[in-house]
């Protein structure tokens, strides 16, 4: 008899840019240019709206509500296909980013972000739950290494644009074109095949398991990491080296360039070496760039150390990958969904301590407080195990 393997094999012929892929690669740039787009103007038009330093803050910490309650909002909707699953939540975010163009007050403005924030938040592990179902198991890090380049480049051609036009078109506008971005992407995916990602068994609503406890916690210390570096990497240069938004662009820009041209070795080294070793490595050299940070006072070397940090962050996939690698397909999105309201619930509480610390303690102690957090993670890393990996020839038994 012939064991038929539980995912369909969209790369069964063995190449990469699958026409599928390829679908995938163009709705993840546009998405990923829109967000850019909107990321890259937001702080100056919250600043034109004429918000406060407390309500900037608290904005942020309410913004990231969606994302803690994930995997209960993505339970109400776990009953319909990825694909419109994929498509909705990419609507709500483009409708989200577009309404901030309309907001003048603080009170309008948390109401667009939550949209916004919502189908951002939804969308998080169906991107990769995405590119996962457009891969073999023995290939997946290749698969997301590739989809995270394709948005490195996205989000350069996002801060090109802004350097180009920003003095010609207003804040406003550029804010609704980065929804409208957003909206196109959704409507790309639509020509996705509609029974990517199916499984064989149903989808559980709901998942919480005891044998993926070791991702729950790696996951929480991720969140506290991130949240302190990518709330003020770029706030230190500014405030406390006088970087001009300029010199910011163009040091966003060789970050974007070093992703682009590592994230995809990055995923095909992951598929060779595994997540152990690969995310062990990558959380030392996080600590070694956060200790620099802390340490010294020279601004040339905190943005190398500000591009090393974002390509480490790149590291972050062999989480994803582990999942694919030791879960059964029905049990994939959900645990990614999952694994993102886990995430938040430190990402949430570090906004908000971390905003209040940092005028009592400064900047280099909360990157020591990332090198404890990430100090933390190590061992859990270590003690990652995966089934071995066949070729896809292999994968069909016959007996």
């Amino acid at each position: 008899m012939i064991k038929m393997p539980d995912k369909i094999p969209y790369t069964g012929s063995g190449k990469l840019w699958t026409q599928n892929l390829i679908t995938l690669a163009i709705a993840v740039f546009l998405m990923s240019l829109g967000l850019g787009l909107q990321s890259g103007v937001q702080t100056n038009f919250i600043q034109e709206i004429g918000l406060t330093d407390s309500q900037v803050l608290l904005q942020a910490g309410i913004r990231e509500i969606p994302g803690l309650f994930l995997m209960f909002i993505a339970a109400l909707v776990m009953h319909l296909p990825l694909k419109w699953r994929s498509v909705a939540s990419l609507l709500v975010m483009g409708i989200g980013f577009t309404l901030y163009a309309t907001v003048h007050s603080w009170s309008a403005l948390v109401v667009v972000a939550l949209v916004g924030s919502l189908g951002f938040h939804l969308w998080m592990p169906l991107n990769n739950s995405l590119g996962l179902g457009l891969a073999q198991k023995e290939n997946s890090g290749k698969v997301l290494g590739t989809l995270g380049a394709v948005g490195s480049l996205a989000t350069m051609a996002g801060i090109g644009l802004i350097i180009l036009v920003s003095n010609w078109l207003s804040l406003r506008l550029l804010i609704g074109l980065a929804g409208g971005l957003v909206v196109i992407a959704a409507i790309v995916l639509i020509k996705l095949p509609k029974d990517i990602g199916e499984t064989k068994k149903a989808q559980p609503r709901l998942l919480f398991k005891k044998k993926y406890w070791i991702y729950y916690v790696l996951l929480l210390f991720e969140g506290s990491r991130t949240q302190v570096f990518f709330a003020f990497n770029t706030m230190v240069l500014v405030y406390n080296y006088g970087l001009n938004a300029m010199h910011l662009s163009i040091l966003l820009l060789a970050s974007g360039l070093v992703n682009f041209l590592l994230s995809q070795k990055l995923g095909q080294l992951l598929d060779v070496v595994g997540e152990r070793k690969m995310l062990t490595i990558g959380y030392i050299a996080l600590m070694f760039c956060f200790a620099g940070y802390a340490l010294v006072n020279n601004v040339w070397f905190l943005g190398v150390m500000l591009v090393c940090i974002n390509f480490l962050g790149q590291f972050s996939i062999g989480l994803s990958t582990y999942v694919n690698r030791v879960a059964p397909p029905e049990e994939l999105t959900p645990t990614l969904s999952t694994g993102v309201s886990i995430n938040h619930i430190t990402s949430v509480g570090m906004s908000f301590l971390a905003g209040f610390l940092l005028p009592v303690l400064g900047y280099k102690a909360l990157c020591w407080g990332a090198v404890i957090f990430i100090g933390l993670s190590v061992p859990f890393a270590m003690a990652l195990r995966t089934p071995a990996l066949k070729p896809e020839s292999e994968s069909q038994v016959i007996g």
